[in-house]
């Protein structure tokens, strides 16, 4: 079966390296274009391009996809089915039209729950004890077309939206190997969502970095697992504006106000109040010019008066 594959980032990378491994015919690979990265702004490729290109893989990047370039050579490469996986744009129409089979991707949710662009990053900061990987034929809307298949998995107290993105690419990948076998065979579901449970998933930005102390100390390490590795929550402490990285949780408890500081020693960190009169320990953070570091450390040589 004729597949053209279309991602951008390292999540959709792993999911197009799995096609290959499976032995999958991957015509074409549609990917966002070259950006400008670090400081020389030297154009790079995405980690989907990059893997392409070595998989000697034609590559694909359109600048607009309803000027009908894109609709043109996507119909040039004859796709029996197209996979998308994070590729960063919604496909019109026109094009999911092309291929006999339908266009499917793979979701970082258990749709219809986060709909959009930051499932995973959401899931984290919401505190969800559970989240996982769908298979879906991609439809007129966003994130709206029918189910074939989802694996769930728990999400760890600590887990980062980062680490836990790593762990659903591979699902994802495993799903869409899953996903596409079961289409060629002529076996794969087909489940209308239940709209009755949509919640969105907007994109992440950096609004979002303070910390909001006068929440409970689950949601604050929630709020700094949620948004690693990007853009990273931030908290004002002693005069200065800190990235935190990690938290933990205390026994302890006080009538102090929210977001004071009760504790700034060299053993075990910064110790600041909650919304509920619990603390919580912060023991990784980055100071302004600085490198990340443990709080522990970086008390050592600068201390922190406390409120």
């Amino acid at each position: 079966m004729r597949i053209v594959f279309m991602g951008t980032p390292a999540f959709a990378e792993v999911s197009l390296r799995r096609l290959l491994e499976a032995g999958f015919s991957v015509t074409g690979v549609f990917t966002q274009p070259d950006k400008p990265k670090d400081r020389g702004l030297k154009l790079s490729h995405s980690p989907v391009k990059q893997l392409a290109l070595e998989a000697g893989l034609p590559v694909f990047q359109p600048e607009r996809l309803r000027d009908g370039t894109a609709l043109d050579t996507l119909r040039s490469l004859n796709p029996e089915l197209v996979a998308v996986v994070a590729y960063g744009r919604i496909i019109p129409d026109a094009l999911l039209g092309v291929p006999p089979r339908g266009t499917v991707n793979i979701h970082g949710s258990l749709l219809p729950k986060y709909r959009g662009a930051a499932p995973v990053q959401h899931a984290v900061l919401n505190g969800d004890k559970t989240t996982g990987v769908c298979s879906m034929y991609l439809a007129s809307g966003l994130d709206c077309g029918d189910l074939i298949h989802s694996e769930e998995t728990e999400i760890g107290e600590f887990e980062t939206a980062g680490e836990l993105l790593g762990r659903l690419s591979k699902m994802g990948a495993e799903l869409l190997v899953r996903t596409v076998r079961d289409i060629e065979a002529g076996v794969a579901p087909r489940t209308p969502q239940d709209c009755g449970g949509v919640s969105y998933a907007p994109p992440i930005s950096r609004e979002l970095r303070p910390i909001d102390w006068s929440g409970t100390p689950r949601q604050v390490v929630k709020h700094i697992c949620g948004l690693l590795p990007w853009p990273g929550a931030t908290a004002k402490l002693g005069g200065h504006v800190f990235k935190i990285f990690a938290a933990e949780y205390t026994d302890n408890k006080t009538d102090r106000p929210a977001g004071t500081i009760v504790s700034a020693d060299f053993k075990r960190g910064l110790e600041v109040v909650c919304g509920n009169g619990e603390t919580l320990r912060i023991t990784q953070l980055q100071a302004p010019g600085n490198r990340r570091m443990s709080a522990a450390d970086f008390l050592r040589g600068h201390p922190i008066s406390l409120n």
